[in-house]
């Protein structure tokens, strides 16, 4: 399934986390580590972004100079 790790395996790690942080905390949890993968993939989409912009315009330059 998801790695190796079965149904049953999951439900014993989620027990285990519950137990640990109780059933108040968890929902702040989960929202503090969703934040933190929006943030994450908001951050590779703008490095993505930095790297293509130089090639773009090296492209466009290319192309000005072929045609002119």
């Amino acid at each position: 399934m998801l790695g190796g790790i079965g149904i049953q395996e999951l439900l014993i790690v989620l027990l285990i986390i519950l137990i640990l942080f109780g059933a108040k905390r968890l929902p702040e949890l989960a929202k503090g580590l969703g934040k933190s993968v929006k943030e994450f993939k908001k951050g590779m989409k703008d490095l993505e972004d930095e790297i293509k912009k130089p090639e773009e315009k090296d492209n466009n330059k290319n192309k000005k100079d072929l045609a002119g």
